[in-house]
């Protein structure tokens, strides 16, 4: 087998004529669009290893190939599949996975198949030995560093780093059909853990396209809020704003969906956010994949869009971290502020928003039109900041309704003299 870590020459006006695939009902892995991949490229661009047909080639991931085809004779091996029979599978496979790309692959047949063999493979092993800690190694390039295998996860679920799903759960289930043991979907469910902060069962997932789609419905409701048509959110006070009306901002602790939101009386609860460096990156891929495959269930937009009202400067970030809405791993509050303010730059929403983001929105707008609000924030923020302002205000009101009294009473003598 030949070093697929090559990269393909490819004819430049052959590929301008033929850059976009005809959009089918099978395609769900896609090109970033342009508009959305400027603001910032590093998010959409795997660091360290390429996986399919999209970044295969590239300079700055090369380092990986050999890494990528020693797991994937690890896994051939450990397994006892041939590599014939596996590559068999992958061109049976090959037609119905290529539809699955929105761009036209300029990849021959025996290209494309070396390309997911490796890819596959490599993907199948990393699973396997996550999953199962006693086939890890000390010198394992890949989980003996945590910097780099960090980067691995987070290259995985990049959108336009993606094979199919069903390809590695054929190729799973060709490899172990005579053996008990974990499904690939559960190793999937262990692998990336860390994002499944609702706990979803794998056992209640019906398809995945890929990757960048699992992370989707890990942040996703069960079930999902009904969605009205012909409306959306125009206009939301910043978080400041709402503060200053009055409003209080709390953790939702009882909800692990971070999509979840409740509106009660002068309090506004929402689930706490870690951000952290890889956030960006991960808001990011799955507003690209809604804008491509979900753009009438766009339900991570929803929730960003939202955030990016709330959120207009650090005064506002700081506000939510000090009520532990946000925990700011990365330090610097202009930076969560520049990067929320970011994630809806040149994104297009849809004519219709989620029911509960709507009512919220309504509920804020309405309640901080409230001039009653305003005046006693106002009077509570000026005077009673503390208890020592708070007892001084008091007696300074006392001390002006005994004048007032003693005025009147001293005119109420004069009178009836």
């Amino acid at each position: 087998m030949t070093n697929n870590g090559d990269a393909v020459e490819i004819n430049i006006e052959e590929m301008l004529k033929g850059a976009w695939a005809p959009v089918t009902t099978e395609c769900c892995i896609y090109k970033v669009p342009f508009s959305i991949r400027r603001h910032n490229e590093e998010a959409y661009t795997p660091k360290v290893v390429s996986i399919g047909p999209f970044h295969h080639g590239h300079p700055r991931l090369q380092d990986m190939e050999k890494h990528k085809l020693f797991y994937s004779m690890a896994f051939l091996q450990r397994t006892q599949t041939t590599s014939d029979s596996f590559i068999g599978k992958i061109e049976e496979m090959e037609p119905e996975f290529r539809r699955c790309y929105s761009h036209t692959l300029e990849f021959s047949k025996e290209q494309l198949v070396k390309i997911i063999f490796v890819d596959c493979a490599f993907i199948l092993e990393l699973f396997c030995r996550v999953h199962d800690q006693l086939l890890k190694e000390d010198d394992d390039m890949c989980l003996s560093k945590p910097w780099l295998s960090n980067n691995i996860m987070y290259d995985l679920l990049l959108l336009e780093n993606q094979v199919p799903f069903f390809v590695l759960e054929r190729l799973f289930n060709l490899s172990f059909s005579s053996r008990g043991g974990p499904s690939f979907l559960k190793l999937t469910f262990s692998f990336f853990k860390e994002f499944n902060r609702s706990g979803l069962n794998f056992n209640n997932i019906n398809r995945i396209r890929h990757f960048t789609d699992l992370i989707r419905t890990f942040h996703l409701q069960d079930p999902l809020p009904s969605r009205i048509d012909g409306k959306i959110i125009k206009h939301l006070p910043s978080v400041t704003e709402l503060s200053e009306a009055g409003l209080r901002f709390k953790v939702l602790e009882s909800e692990s969906c971070l999509l979840k939101l409740d509106f009660s009386g002068r309090v506004l609860e929402i689930p706490q956010l870690v951000v952290e460096d890889g956030t960006e990156t991960l808001f990011r891929n799955m507003v690209a994949l809604e804008q491509c495959h979900y753009p009438f269930q766009s339900y991570i937009t929803d929730y960003v869009d939202f955030l990016d009202f709330l959120v207009n400067t650090n005064r506002d970030v700081d506000i939510l971290v000090q009520e532990r809405v946000f925990l700011n791993w990365l330090g610097d509050t202009d930076s969560v502020a520049t990067m929320i303010n970011g994630l809806m730059k040149d994104i297009a929403t849809s004519n219709d928003t989620s029911s509960q983001y709507l009512d919220v929105s309504e509920k804020l707008n309405a309640f901080h039109k409230n001039p009653w609000r305003k005046l006693k924030s106002t009077l509570r923020r000026d005077y009673c900041r503390g208890p020592w302002q708070t007892a001084a205000s008091t007696a300074a009101i006392i001390l002006l309704i005994l004048s007032f009294v003693q005025t009147v009473c001293s005119i109420l003598q004069v009178i009836h003299q």
